[in-house]
């Protein structure tokens, strides 16, 4: 064609990238590295830690790189009317990939709580006396009413606190905005805090092991995975609006392109809305209320 001019278009066609290849190899690296961590691989002993460690410092390398560059290309304009669009349909369905992650452990806490009295029914003494009782017997559990409760009041306190932070932005309110975002980022640090001490204090008391059933380290694992991995979510969420507030500190967002912080704001309601459901049957339905508070 004799007119090279270039296309005019709503879609944004981005720029050959490392972070892709990047970031595969050091999840690979943290992955095998957490393996050499817990049970020893390739001749290196149970413990070695240095490999987690280099691919974990490679995978926040790439989230750092991979989130400017994005940054970069919303300053540049390259985020149309339609990529904004896009950006939030990708948005909504990674929240929904992560509301399916955690109905999985849900599912099999759920399958252990309501179903443990069938294999009861096992012709095998040793099922029948581990599951004949849930939680299992010996197990202390947690009182949900002293700091798992303390928590919940965080997170909903929280989902306030940035809501008020959006609704700032959107009006033009930059000092109320950054009010809110600041006291949501604390509270996030709090729960987390709060998490730690309670999850020293089970590890520290044995609580969740018991010489009498079997099952006990069952119970201990669906706990631990269910908590520990919205624990998780939360301090991702927590550098997610850190990363919203240096922007806003910086002048970058305004009241009508935003959608870095409205993204973080809608990932933070998941995370409340997940801790509801694990304080409302993980801790209280099927947790029991033990005499520790932890």
């Amino acid at each position: 064609m004799a007119d090279h001019a270039a296309v005019k278009h709503d879609y944004h066609l981005v720029n050959p990238s490392p972070w892709p290849f990047v970031g595969s190899m050091a999840a690979t690296v943290m992955a095998v590295g957490l393996v050499v961590w817990l049970k020893g691989l390739f001749g290196l002993e149970k413990g070695t830690w240095f490999v987690f460690a280099a691919g974990l410092a490679g995978v926040l390398y790439t989230m750092l790189g991979w989130w400017m560059d994005v940054i970069k290309e919303s300053r540049g304009g390259d985020h149309t009317p339609v990529v904004s669009i896009g950006l939030r349909y990708g948005m909504v369905l990674f929240i929904v990939s992560e509301v399916m992650f955690f109905v999985a452990w849900f599912w099999m806490f759920f399958e252990m709580a309501l179903f443990n009295q069938v294999r009861t029914l096992s012709p095998i003494e040793e099922v029948r006396t581990a599951w004949s009782h849930w939680p299992p017997q010996g197990v202390e559990t947690l009182d949900p009413f002293h700091l798992p409760l303390v928590n919940t009041l965080i997170l909903l306190l929280s989902g306030t606190t940035v809501t008020w932070a959006h609704h700032a932005l959107q009006q033009g309110n930059r000092q109320a905005a950054k009010t809110g975002l600041l006291l949501t980022i604390l509270l996030g640090v709090c729960f987390t805090a709060i998490q730690a001490y309670e999850y020293n204090h089970i590890i520290h008391e044995h609580l969740f092991f018991s010489e009498e059933a079997a099952s006990s380290g069952l119970y201990g694992s669906a706990f631990f995975m269910a908590t520990g991995f919205h624990g998780f979510h939360v301090l991702i969420g927590t550098i997610f609006l850190t990363v919203c507030m240096i922007r806003l500190l910086a002048g970058q967002l305004t009241p009508q392109k935003h959608f870095g912080f409205e993204a973080a704001a809608w990932y933070w309601h998941f995370v409340d809305v997940v801790w509801l459901f694990l304080f409302a049957f993980i801790y209280v339905t099927f947790g029991g209320s033990g005499p520790h508070a932890g």
